[in-house]
């Protein structure tokens, strides 16, 4: 590693992202392709995710990438809002298309023309869907891989319900799922809250937010969940037959998350020496290297490598062995510890003849030595140790990055020093919000669910303020 996280916090994070093997630019600009081990990662997220989903009753399916521009026009504040950033499809093969197709910006408009048309009664209520896909988006500019391309891989669930108390509970329930998988797995805190009216998602009654800090000061909003209301099945005449034997306009959610879940991962675990993966969410979590210097000592020690890795394996470790001749261990270590793998596990002749087993753990870069008989569970307590470890310190440095502000001059000098999340209290009109924007760059990113005491009187026009929110300025 060349770039120092303190010194060129964007020159590191791009650099960690290529040599760790997570990504790499494609021959278009605003694109990126993932090797395995980025995949693997993505893989891994989405298990947790997918694990909850059908435990709340969510089933996977599949919609199309084109969308006929007719049909997102039927939404017309919806479309307005993607228009700037839609890929156009407008030939096929040789031939002028009669009508442009969209390329996917995101699925609501197709949901409700497809799902949403199949419901009749109130018995097929609620309808709970979610897809796993890729969105595109035109992002030219300040492009940065995970966190902001032109196609990303994403998670989107859509919803239909009898009532809007129905999906409210729905807005809710995935958002306290997603806050459980990105600080329990990702080992990444977040702050909760509802996003300012001018904030939330295109055509949603509201939208909940999960939004997480990083070590440079800016905000990077994790999850959404939102509460559409009747603004899209009204349009896509999306009615059901209720028990009184009069037909309702469903209420329907949305809710989503995306690979810039990896980009958090990279930004707050990271150090100088490359990635830092939490072992909930790592490829590999244990990586066996064997420590020889003689041909006479290879045999002996690479066996008994592996039987460790088949041992670890057999306990649902995720283990590998790195095993090649034509590199040091010294460089193994090195390229191990780019990759984030959390613990690994070095093995020469004298832990062979003491019966001991040298472990390292890549959030501390500390070793320590256990008995070859305890492995396995010195393993699963280390690695638990390093996923709380990893929390801790993302939460601390969470905590030492709120700060309040009771007035403009005070707000801008804290954006300007520490950046992080200022909590302020404003009037909680749009031109206000607007004010703020303009002056330092910094937006609403949540607005608590639980109302916080009023710090002072409006930051932006000195009259009574009305909600104390967390403002910053966001990638």
């Amino acid at each position: 590693m060349k770039a120092k996280k303190s010194e060129d916090f964007s020159e590191w994070y791009s650099e960690v992202v290529q040599e760790a093997g997570l990504a790499g630019y494609a021959p278009i600009k605003g694109f990126v392709y993932l090797p395995p081990y980025g995949y693997e990662l993505w893989e891994l997220i989405r298990s947790h995710f997918d694990e909850r989903f059908r435990k709340s009753n969510h089933r996977n399916a599949f919609l199309p990438i084109l969308i006929p521009e007719s049909l997102l026009r039927k939404e017309a504040e919806h479309f307005k809002g993607f228009t700037p950033e839609v890929f156009w499809v407008t030939t096929s093969g040789d031939d002028q298309l009669s009508e442009r197709l969209a390329v996917r910006p995101t699925s609501e408009t197709l949901f409700y023309a497809t799902f949403g048309k199949s419901i009749k009664s109130w018995r097929e209520l609620p309808v709970l869907v979610n897809f796993w896909n890729s969105a595109l988006r035109a992002e030219i500019k300040s492009t940065k891989p995970f966190v902001r391309t032109s196609e990303f891989l994403w998670q989107e669930g859509h919803t239909l319900h009898a009532t809007k108390e129905e999906a409210d509970e729905e807005v809710m329930r995935m958002l306290n799922i997603y806050k459980a998988v990105i600080e329990e797995k990702l080992a990444i805190p977040v702050i909760a809250g509802y996003k300012s009216e001018l904030e939330k998602f295109v055509g949603a009654l509201y939208t909940t937010t999960l939004e997480a800090v990083m070590p440079d000061g800016k905000i990077l909003q994790m999850a959404t969940s939102h509460n559409l209301g009747q603004n899209f099945t009204i349009p896509f005449d999306v009615r059901y037959l209720g028990p009184d034997g009069q037909m309702h306009y469903a209420w329907s959610t949305s809710w989503g998350v995306s690979w810039r879940l990896i980009g958090a991962v990279i930004m707050v675990h990271g150090d100088d020496r490359g990635l830092v993966l939490p072992p909930e969410v790592a490829p590999i979590q244990v990586v066996v290297i064997p420590i020889f210097y003689s041909d006479a000592e290879k045999e002996s020690v690479i066996e008994k490598c592996r039987e460790i890795v088949l041992r670890l394996q057999n306990a649902g470790i995720r283990t590998h062995l790195d095993d090649r001749t034509d590199y040091t261990p010294g460089w193994k270590f090195n390229e191990w510890e780019l990759k984030g793998v959390p613990v690994r596990v070095e093995i020469g002749p004298r832990d062979l003849s003491e019966g001991k087993v040298t472990l390292f753990r890549r959030d501390e870069l500390k070793r320590a030595r256990v008995d070859d008989r305890v492995l396995v569970d010195a393993v699963r307590e280390l690695l638990s140790e390093v996923q709380k470890n990893l929390f801790r310190r993302a939460r601390e440095t969470l905590n030492s990055m709120v700060s309040e502000a009771k007035s403009m001059e005070e707000f801008t000098r804290i954006l300007e020093i520490r950046g992080g999340f200022v909590k302020s209290t404003y009037c909680g009109s749009n031109d206000c919000e607007l004010r703020i924007k303009d002056l330092t760059g910094a937006t609403v990113r949540a607005i608590p669910f639980e109302r916080e005491p009023l710090l002072s009187n409006c930051i932006a026009c000195g009259k009574e303020g009305k909600v104390t929110a967390y403002f910053g300025r966001a990638y």
